[in-house]
């Protein structure tokens, strides 16, 4: 289980821990082995962001500071671009709309790319508004193939024909 806070897993002494353990092996009937890790950076985390904005769209803030405000921290925490998306009756408009911010880069299209996707939705007065965000973390760079034994360069093989 992967959380912001693992102390309100774990419990005193790992309470809760136990009876969630014991809940689930009585539900499947096999031994289950459950591990808590902390999120060391939740503001790069796309789903925890989206969680915040919506919390913050259903607490009546505004949708733009909102974004802004989580972009700043994702930017502050060393992502290399953020795109927020929220979409439905912002502000409690009559018409549904849809807007965006970003800062830095997101390739979409990049499949070597390491973004993070999160969704969330606000459940307002006015209606549901759907949260999407991705964050840009870098580039997955393919591993370097050592060739064993076959270390000599192109040019000394050309040089002995």
């Amino acid at each position: 289980i992967n959380t912001v806070r693992p102390g309100l897993i774990i419990g005193r002494k790992g309470e809760s821990v136990k009876v969630l353990r014991q809940t689930l092996q009585n539900m499947t009937g096999k031994t289950v082995r459950i591990e808590v890790n902390e999120i060391e950076k939740p503001d790069l985390d796309a789903t925890l962001v989206a969680e915040n904005v919506a919390s913050q769209l259903v607490r009546r803030i505004g949708h733009s500071r909102a974004m802004k405000r989580a972009i700043m921290q994702a930017m502050r925490q060393g992502a290399g671009g953020i795109r927020i998306e929220v979409s439905g009756r912002l502000g409690g408009s009559d018409m549904a709309r849809r807007e965006w911010m970003f800062e830095g880069r997101v390739p979409r299209n990049t499949l070597r790319a390491d973004i993070d996707y999160g969704f969330a939705e606000a459940l307002t007065t006015f209606g549901q508004i759907g949260v999407k965000v991705w964050i840009y973390k870098g580039d997955i760079l393919p591993e370097e193939k050592q060739t064993q034994g076959n270390n000599r360069q192109p040019s000394q093989d050309a040089s002995r024909n």
